[in-house]
């Protein structure tokens, strides 16, 4: 009963929150309105300028840095499973993995914007 009752008032809410949406916007369009943007760029511009290679260099490592703390993020309920040896020695390798990567972009002045 208690099921059907949640699934009555998801759904109704949602159908309400629908029309809402659906009615209440004004469709005043202008020129401003209609054109996409673009973060800050043309779009009808080139596609094809100049890019910071530094900014590609930043982006790439945040991404490699951000994947490795995401493997770390499953070390509080793998601890729960007994093999707490293997656990602590996985997530003392990914740490130094972590570590020496940070350290190498930071002797290599990979995280400096300026050149």
């Amino acid at each position: 009963m208690n099921l059907l009752i949640t699934m009555m008032i998801n759904i109704s809410l949602s159908m309400i929150l629908i029309s809402v949406a659906f009615w209440l916007p004004q469709l005043n369009l202008y020129s401003d309105k209609a054109s996409p943007y673009e973060c800050g760029f043309d779009p009808m511009g080139s596609a094809r300028l100049p890019f910071s290679m530094k900014f590609f260099l930043i982006a790439i490592t945040f991404l490699l840095f951000d994947l490795e703390i995401a493997l770390l993020l499953p070390i509080p309920w793998a601890i729960q499973y007994g093999n707490l040896t293997g656990v602590v020695l996985t997530t003392l390798g990914l740490l130094i993995i972590l570590a020496l990567g940070l350290m190498y972009e930071w002797f290599n002045k990979g995280l400096e914007w300026t050149e």
